[in-house]
């Protein structure tokens, strides 16, 4: 069997409302050059009733308990096969129909690149799109851009899977930021797609535990970059947070 350029990861738990939806957003892709895996936790929803409607379309199924979110991604990386892993957990959809084509094709002329990456359009439960997210991943992507946070969403970034490095569980909340980060400082080539690759949903398992992701992250920070650099980071992430606030609480007639 031919080895597939992406291995596409979905980490799902009792997410009867969203998953199908997931599944479709793969069915629908112009090019089938990617293998698909789906890491549940034991979902004791109709979760797994929706998956195997689709079992044609789903390479790997391991349905079994877990230690959470970060295991269940190790597991994914474990039982991958693609050149490249790319994570589309429940909820969150591959942008448009011809983005796996488009990567594809990208690849031809990036044939030794060890990230590709692109941009993140926001979606709310009922499917709304409310905007493109606001931290812009950066023209040119490196390990020194998340000194400014978690720049590129990790939807949006495929990682070749001989430099992806397992998750650390010891981070309970931004092991993602870390697992980011790390491949980064691993790549030689990063490539911008200059595209939209992920509708990501709007109710991530890190928003409703932000003051445990923000230690998660300066412990992270320190660990790779040192006190000094993250010390003037924060001062850095603050001044660009009050501008941020000040920017959304200002009247359009003023700025006019």
């Amino acid at each position: 069997m031919n080895t597939p350029l992406i291995s596409i990861i979905t980490i799902v738990y009792n997410s009867e409302k969203y998953i199908e939806k997931t599944i479709k957003s793969l069915q629908e892709q112009t090019s089938r050059n990617f293998e698909y895996i789906i890491i549940d936790g034991n979902s004791t929803d109709e979760t797994l009733n929706i998956i195997s409607k689709y079992k044609n379309s789903v390479d790997i199924l391991i349905s079994e308990p877990d230690k959470g979110l970060y295991d269940a991604m190790n597991k994914g990386l474990h039982y991958a096969r693609g050149k490249y892993v790319w994570f589309i957990n429940s909820g969150d959809r591959i942008f448009s129909s011809d983005t796996v084509e488009k990567i594809e094709n990208l690849h031809k002329q990036y044939s030794s690149a060890d990230i590709f990456y692109g941009q993140t359009q926001l979606i709310d439960a009922r499917d709304n799109v409310t905007g493109m997210r606001r931290k812009v991943a950066p023209e040119c992507l490196t390990a020194k851009s998340l000194t400014m946070g978690l720049v590129v969403c990790h939807q949006s970034i495929l990682v070749k899977r001989e430099i992806a490095p397992l998750y650390n569980l010891s981070y309970k909340i931004a092991a993602d930021y870390e697992w980011v980060l790390a491949s980064l400082e691993a790549s030689n080539e990063i490539v911008n797609t200059h595209l939209i690759l992920s509708k990501f949903l709007e109710n991530g398992f890190s928003s409703h535990n932000v003051k445990h992701a923000l230690k998660d992250r300066l412990l992270i920070m320190l660990k790779h970059y040192g006190f000094f650099t993250t010390f003037y980071a924060h001062i850095r992430i603050t001044i660009q947070y009050i501008k941020d606030k000040t920017n959304r609480s200002t009247p359009s007639s003023l700025s006019s």
